[in-house]
């Protein structure tokens, strides 16, 4: 049960334990005191009722207000009606919400402790403090340790929102790269052959249409990886990779030379180094200017090394997103990406094995 939740999640519990407040007028009846001491009795439950009310909607130190009028209410009836005990149980369970248990037992032990003056300076009956101080003491006890139990499940319901919040950003920046890495390397395909059959289409139509049909079907390749790219399944594989690699650089009418000696990668490896390779290789088609690149692939030690390497431009390139996104894959893995322009551009990515 949550005693001191907010009103939305309480229910019908703020008015179950405000029938505690009845009872006041229940001794002054009972005894068969003064007409007063009948009507104080009847008016403490109208002034105690807002009061509890108003505490179940607070947090933090704020509920010390309705401890303190609680506490004085308390104080002012305790003389003449023994019943008033039931002002320092609520006192002593709002306490529960006002701070962590170091500083809640603090109020408690307050509390208490003015309970016990007030009885002692009145010469109070033991059966007025007997009752009082084990009932605030109890009530008190389980109340902040509920508050407590209360304060970590929200602390770990706002962590799991901020997990799945941060999860989901997450899910959108791999598709928005995979997808820059899918797209931008299909269409520079897609441009280069439509570039190759438009001028074909007059001196050579058979090998024109030949390239259209290729075109056709890097579209739908292109088409079933985004929908992979979304589904998670990020690559074709290193292989597949190596074949799209090698078709794109020759279609651009780039030289190309592989050496391959593919170590043994987990699936996350393979896909982080497969992906890479299509980065880089699009850059070259798209960037470089060149006529010859090299691709190697080789263990070095306790790392897999991919090498793009062409004679083009090189110089300093600002890295975009492609290349941002590659690295952060790069290290997420423990590796490192490197990339020299002084001679043509070199590009190495290097992952743990």
């Amino acid at each position: 049960m949550k005693l001191f939740s907010r009103n939305a999640e309480l229910g019908w519990t703020p008015y179950v334990w405000t029938l505690w407040l009845l009872w006041l007028p229940v001794y002054p009846f009972l005894a068969g005191e003064p007409a007063w001491n009948k009507a104080l009795g009847v008016a403490g439950v109208f002034v105690g009722a807002p009061i509890a009310f108003w505490g179940y909607s607070l947090r933090g130190r704020r509920v010390l207000w309705v401890v303190g009028a609680f506490t004085v209410l308390g104080l002012a009836y305790s003389p003449f009606n023994w019943d008033a005990m039931t002002y320092f149980v609520f006192a002593a369970c709002f306490i529960g919400e006002a701070g962590e248990p170091p500083i809640a037992f603090r109020y408690l032990g307050g509390l208490l402790a003015l309970v016990g003056l007030e009885a002692g300076l009145l010469k109070m009956s033991p059966y007025f403090w007997g009752f009082a101080l084990p009932l605030c003491a109890i009530m008190g006890t389980g109340l902040i340790f509920q508050g407590q139990r209360r304060r970590l499940n929200e602390k770990l319901r706002r962590s799991r929102e901020e997990t799945e919040h941060l999860a989901k950003i997450a899910e959108r920046e791999r598709i928005a790269r995979d997808l820059h890495d899918l797209l931008g390397h299909t269409l520079s395909v897609i441009v280069l052959k439509s570039e190759l059959a438009s001028r074909l289409a007059e001196t050579n139509p058979a090998r024109a249409a030949a390239e259209i049909r290729d075109v056709e079907r890097v579209s739908r390749e292109a088409l079933e990886q985004v929908r992979s790219a979304v589904r998670g399944y990020r690559s074709m594989g290193l292989e597949g990779e190596l074949q799209q690699a090698v078709g794109a650089l020759q279609t651009a009418g780039i030289q190309v030379e592989t050496a391959i000696e593919k170590p043994p990668l987990a699936a996350a490896q393979e896909g982080v180094v497969a992906l890479a390779l299509r980065e880089a290789v699009t850059n070259v088609v798209r960037h470089s200017h060149a006529t010859t690149c090299r691709v190697s692939l080789r263990r070095n030690g306790a790392f897999c090394e991919l090498e793009v390497a062409d004679n083009g431009q090189g110089g300093d390139l600002r890295e975009g997103s492609g290349l941002s996104g590659m690295r952060e894959r790069v290290e997420l893995l423990g590796g490192a990406l490197e990339r020299d322009g002084s001679h043509g551009t070199v590009l190495r990515v290097r992952v743990p094995v």
